[in-house]
């Protein structure tokens, strides 16, 4: 009964630390950005980049986003874990990510697709924004307690985004196999 009541706490927190968070700044332009031409990664995203992540987002079409530490993930492992454990995606994904409330990241269902950009978006913009403002379809199943709270204005810059996607993939390394791989077609994009 306690772990339930504490777990019930911390999703408070976080989810009203995210809401919060919002009112700073506007998560997604009115018009979403059109999907990024093949073979088109606009020089995005470098290492060490302090952009915001609502702003990288805004200035990046659907598919653009790219984890510049692909090849240093078990390096940025622990870096991450720090990062993700500051952010208290802890509080539902569990302290190494195993789950909790919410999905375990060390399994190999990912909801909306395994590519990087996807992965990104939704920890920015969160689950309901993804959904509804993007217009992404859930693309597998996975048991929820509740949506995903967008950490774009949590998160302060781009490079911690990336450091904390290279953590989650350090836990699931069989997802590296897909970060260029997008959605089927037609389940993920704008409307």
């Amino acid at each position: 009964m306690r772990k339930i009541i504490f777990g019930l706490l911390a999703v408070g927190v976080v989810t009203a630390s995210a809401w919060f968070s919002i009112g700073s700044s506007q998560a997604v332009d009115e018009a979403a950005p059109a999907a990024a031409p093949a073979g088109d990664a606009a020089a995005c995203c470098k290492a060490d980049d302090t952009t915001p992540p609502l702003d990288l987002i805004k200035a990046t079409p659907v598919g653009g986003l790219h984890n510049p530490y692909n090849d240093k993930i078990d390096a940025l492992a622990e870096e991450g874990h720090k990062k993700y454990l500051s952010f208290s995606c802890n509080g539902c994904h569990g302290g190494g990510g195993g789950g909790g409330m919410c999905p375990p990241l060390t399994n190999d269902t990912w909801v909306y697709g395994a590519d990087d950009d996807t992965l990104f978006r939704l920890i920015a913009l969160g689950s309901d924004a993804l959904t509804k403002d993007l217009g992404y379809k859930r693309v597998k199943q996975e048991v929820v307690v509740g949506p995903m709270p967008p950490f774009g204005g949590i998160v302060k810059t781009s490079d911690d985004m990336w450091k904390v996607i290279a953590f989650i993939r350090s836990k699931n390394p069989s997802s590296m196999k897909r970060i260029s791989e997008p959605a089927p077609q037609g389940a993920n994009g704008p409307k």
